[in-house]
């Protein structure tokens, strides 16, 4: 039995009509997700992403 987060759903959509979801990364294969893109957001104040800076899964990990 695994203990693990897979993922995340929230429950109510934005005003555009999406859904925010999650998925823990750490449970993939690190080559597999190296490439993937980090997208950060402003969780405190406005719950806006914040300006893209180049970092990848990769950068954080290797």
């Amino acid at each position: 039995m695994c203990g693990n987060l897979v993922s995340w759903r929230g429950t109510k959509a934005d005003a555009d009509g999406r859904l925010r979801v999650a998925v823990n990364l750490r449970l993939a294969e690190p080559a597999d997700v190296a490439q993937i893109p980090i997208v950060r957001f402003d969780g405190l104040h406005s719950f806006e992403d914040l300006p893209m800076d180049g970092r990848r899964v990769g950068d954080y990990w290797f």
